[in-house]
């Protein structure tokens, strides 16, 4: 009864907690603008299914890829026994969902796989983190936090599969020296049970309460702590790409203010609208943290920090400074320290400082040939551009600010009705002196 309890006061705690996260992460949602309709839910369970779950671009790497699958689909399968310990924990039982007789056998035995399996590719991704340099993990916003950070959640997640391993091999070996009956199969810690030596079954009962107890509460402790660090995209990442755009990445989306301008100067009739007199245009583009989309944050939310999208950058390849890695995490970090302002003191709050500038350079955004590679490449469908873009709209349309080429283009454009600098009248000077049968 003692120990329901406690685990009862753990378990809403835990659940308090996160509330509390969740509800401050809404609040900074609600600062930003809307992104597009959300719609045809068959494409986007489709892709969710293989991006997402189906782990089709993280595979693209097979072999580092395929250990980083093994501990999602882990997780996946590891969580539905957590969830029969939750029961009973609060219930005070052992083995709650063994009346799901053969589907009960199956989850367990998955699970014990898994936990080995997890625990193999930890142990091989701590390996990597610790003793070799890969050079994408590297760069000027990968602070000593992010690898601090990493190495702790891959850490936890190690402790977790132990546990489990510690947990399932006591609970067998018990019941092998009372003679009561194992409900469910366990193939990985059956083999550890058999390399347990000894008798005293109130040992084995021991360890497998300990490790059931440092299990749970790593569980509650790991899910609190992920929505403060980079592996936030455990929570994030599915309904991240399950909300994507869906049209080609090589599409930008017009702005609606400025394509009602136009329809108003192509059609003048439409002005007796009330809709179109009344919708007046706000800032264009992108300069701080309240003119982003709620996709564009959630994309921020979401980025693995893996460096996947930088590493294919050919702007960052060619020495460029340019990474589209850390412009997702500047837009993390940038609501982060604006963001809690904003909801305290209202939308107009203003500490001087801006995104755009204070956080991503113009070197940088210019830099971008939006090739759309990192969005290719990003395993959780985080689109780059869409904000690059917009932050360069910003520039361009509410600073006149752009680079010296672009400069001369749009004056061309402006002029001549073309990005050249020949006017209209000269443009087929080209074909005066040729002997064109257009008969």
């Amino acid at each position: 009864m003692t120990g329901q309890i406690i685990f009862i006061l753990a378990l809403l705690v835990t659940f308090g907690v996160f509330y509390y996260t969740v509800s401050r992460i809404a609040a900074l949602f609600r600062l930003t603008k809307p992104a597009f309709p959300v719609k045809d839910f068959g494409k986007r369970f489709s892709m969710m299914l293989k991006v997402a779950f189906g782990q089709s671009k993280i595979l693209r790497r097979p072999v580092v890829g395929f250990l980083h699958a093994l501990v999602f689909w882990g997780f996946c399968i590891i969580l539905l026994g957590s969830i029969e310990m939750v029961i009973d924990g609060v219930s005070g039982t052992e083995k709650s969902l063994r009346f799901l007789g053969p589907v009960h056998d199956f989850i367990m035995a998955a699970g014990d796989i898994f936990a080995l399996l997890v625990l193999v590719s930890v142990v091989v991704f701590l390996t990597r983190r610790l003793f070799l340099k890969i050079k994408r993990f590297e760069g000027i916003e990968m602070k000593k936090k992010s690898h601090i950070d990493a190495i702790v959640s891959l850490s936890l997640i190690l402790f977790l599969m132990i546990t489990l391993l510690g947990m399932n091999a006591g609970y067998i070996k018990h019941a092998e020296l009372t003679g009561e009956k194992i409900h469910g199969v366990y193939p990985v810690s059956a083999i550890l049970a058999g390399l347990l030596s000894g008798s005293n079954a109130e040992h084995f009962w021991l360890l497998h309460r300990i490790s059931w107890w440092s299990h749970i509460l790593t569980i509650f402790f790991f899910a609190n702590y992920l929505p403060y660090s980079k592996h936030f995209h455990v929570f994030m990442s599915i309904p991240n790409v399950f909300l994507s755009r869906l049209e080609p990445l090589g599409k930008l989306a017009n702005m609606e203010s400025v394509t009602r301008e136009v329809k108003l100067m192509l059609y003048p009739e439409v002005a007796t609208s009330s809709s179109d007199q009344e919708a007046a245009p706000g800032r264009f583009g992108v300069k701080d943290v309240e003119d982003v989309t709620w996709k564009n944050y959630l994309d921020s939310l979401s980025c693995t920090e893996c460096g996947r999208c930088t590493s294919v950058c050919p702007a960052n390849l060619t020495g460029k400074k340019l990474s589209p890695r850390k412009i997702m995490m500047d837009l993390r970090a940038r609501m982060k320290e604006k963001g809690p302002e904003m909801v305290r003191k209202g939308r107009d709050y203003n500490d001087w400082k801006s995104l755009l500038r204070d956080y991503i350079s113009e070197e940088e955004l210019w830099a971008c040939t939006t090739c759309n590679a990192c969005a290719r490449e990003c395993p959780v469908n985080i689109n780059h551009p869409s904000l690059i873009i917009d932050m360069r709209r910003y520039l361009v349309m509410e600073e006149g600010s752009a680079p010296g080429q672009l400069k001369a283009m749009f004056s061309n454009i402006e002029n001549n009705g073309a990005p050249w600098q020949y006017s209209p009248e000269d443009r087929l000077n080209w074909a005066k002196d040729l002997e064109i049968n257009i008969n």
